[in-house]
């Protein structure tokens, strides 16, 4: 009380002075230029119709416009605020919000928070093709060049709370054991039949109709046999079912995490304790072009190889438009990937080889337990190794992949390793060297290093590396877009896509003030 006084007894000393003050309103305070004025302009032209269609007649009324709160959320992406809490502290400080606002009042976090993963999951996608028909229209996106990459996000889940098929199908056996003991001595015991395939809650009611007296607990008291039978039933069944939930939680994945059951155990580049330990993610795949994120997936996938088709199906589901060139890296490389191709005489593929590098290498060349140094006779279909031993076709089979696309595969063998002088450089094996070839898979890999080394193929390669490899550099390292912060995969999906959403908004400002619009290849610098 006493300060109170003080302050008021200093502040009365001096004299007070009259401002004039003219309220200028935010729409003057905010640049011609600023990414906000070209955010809300390309938001007004786009359709929000599946959006509105998400809010019932008879439904609680918004107190927020629904397209002002996509603005709200979609500025945040490109301004680096991401959480509801930092975007309801914007609509009350920043300017730039305010002025979306547009005389609305500021939204709490928790409407941001359900609007984003509720409303938000069923029309992001819708919203972000949108966008990506919009450069078109800007000619920034000609559906020409694609550039396709992928990286692994650590998911919004404890990296501890793991569960694992092999663990899991390990305890289920042992419980499927133990539970066929417990009901033979309970056939045995009570004169029954009940089998392997009987209810365990049938079981366990006829145990409770043999309950007489009550059960007993905590130390000095003895459980009659009854009770441990009825208990050990209780705590199998419990068992039986989580188990059972678990494995309807795997979806044909090894691991998931408790936290957020769409999250499979991935090794990621970022390894906070360096030992390689597996931390609960997503793979994400970027299409790019023309700088610009074009196409969006999220998968449980651990390879990338089995990512680059939904990518592509997905886009076509949306634009139903196919680029003339699609450039990956050697991750994406597989037979079922270039068979894609065959039927899309339209779409040329530009995928590096997984042994392109390598092949550069003197080590590789010197390798002669590789098929690739051994002269092949195609008359013949006989390969010759170091020895002039002949490697002979034995049969050809079928080999499906584990996801379920199957090559034709030919085996081979040598006539004959014994004493050999070269044969522990060129095999492991105890009796003759054995070769499986998918005739198929090298011939498209042939036809794919003629693409990449080509002029137009180096220059594709080179645009890959800037354009994919740098929208991600962008969104991790600038953006610090290391780990989500939605969980589920259908959330994760959409904040995915606001990510995008924000990174396509600030690269066509950055185009813009750089004065660099339409441009889509980077050239080769020569020296």
């Amino acid at each position: 009380m006493q300060n109170t006084n003080l302050y008021q007894e200093n502040y009365s000393k001096f004299p007070r002075t009259y401002q004039l003050k003219i309220d200028l309103g935010d729409e003057n305070l905010i640049p011609e230029n600023d990414s906000v004025r070209l955010m809300n302009n390309i938001c007004d032209n786009l359709d929000y119709t599946k959006l509105m269609s998400t809010y019932s007649k008879r439904g609680r009324q918004q107190t927020t416009n629904p397209v002002t709160l996509f603005k709200i959320i979609a500025y945040g992406n490109t301004d680096g605020k991401y959480s509801s809490r930092d975007l309801e502290t914007a609509c009350k400080r920043d300017i730039n919000y305010k002025w979306l606002l547009n005389g609305e009042a500021a939204p709490n976090h928790n409407e941001i928070a359900r609007f984003r993963s509720g409303r938000l999951v069923y029309v992001m996608e819708d919203l972000f093709s949108q966008l990506t028909l919009e450069l078109e229209k800007l000619g920034e996106i000609k559906f020409k060049h694609l550039f396709i990459d992928g990286t692994k996000i650590e998911a919004n889940a404890n990296r501890y709370t793991f569960v694992w098929k092999k663990s899991t199908g390990k305890y289920s056996l042992r419980l499927e054991k133990n539970i066929e003991k417990l009901i033979e001595a309970v056939n045995i015991k009570y004169c029954k039949f009940y089998t392997k395939e009987a209810e365990l809650n049938e079981i366990l009611q006829f145990l409770m109709s043999k309950k007489k007296a009550g059960f007993v607990y905590g130390k000095g008291k003895r459980k009659s046999e009854l009770q441990r039978e009825i208990e050990t039933l209780s705590e199998y069944i419990e068992r039986y079912e989580k188990y059972t939930k678990y494995e309807h939680t795997f979806r044909g994945r090894n691991s998931f995490s408790k936290t957020d059951n769409d999250a499979t155990f991935m090794r990621m580049k970022d390894d906070h304790m360096r030992n390689g330990q597996l931390k609960p993610g997503y793979n994400v795949t970027l299409g790019v072009e023309g700088e610009y994120i074009a196409g969006v997936n999220v998968s449980a996938e651990r390879s990338d190889q089995l990512t680059m088709k939904p990518l592509l199906e997905r886009m076509y589901q949306n634009y139903d438009k196919r680029h003339e060139t699609v450039t990956m890296d050697a991750g994406f490389e597989s037979e079922e990937n270039y068979t894609y191709f065959e039927d899309k005489p339209d779409c040329i593929a530009y995928i590096k080889p997984q042994n392109y590098e390598r092949s550069k290498t003197k080590e590789y060349k010197n390798n002669m337990s590789l098929r690739e140094n051994m002269p092949y006779d195609k008359d013949s279909d006989e390969y010759t190794c170091q020895n002039g031993k002949k490697l002979k076709a034995v049969y050809v089979g079928k080999r499906k992949s584990d996801n379920g696309f199957e090559s034709e595969v030919t085996y081979y063998e040598c006539e004959s390793c014994e004493c050999c002088q070269f044969k522990k450089q060129c095999t492991k094996a105890k009796c003759n060297k054995k070769l499986q070839v998918s005739k198929k898979f090298i011939l498209q890999r042939e036809q794919s290093l003629n693409n990449i080394t080509s002029e137009l193929g180096i220059q594709l390669r080179i645009n890959r590396s800037i354009q994919a490899e740098g929208a991600f550099g962008v969104l991790k390292q600038d953006y610090g877009f290391r780990q989500f912060l939605l969980r589920g995969n259908k959330k994760v999906f959409t904040e995915m896509l606001l990510r995008a959403f924000g990174y396509n908004i600030n690269k066509l400002h950055n185009k813009i003030q750089q004065k660099r619009t339409g441009s889509q290849l980077f050239e080769k610098l020569s020296a």
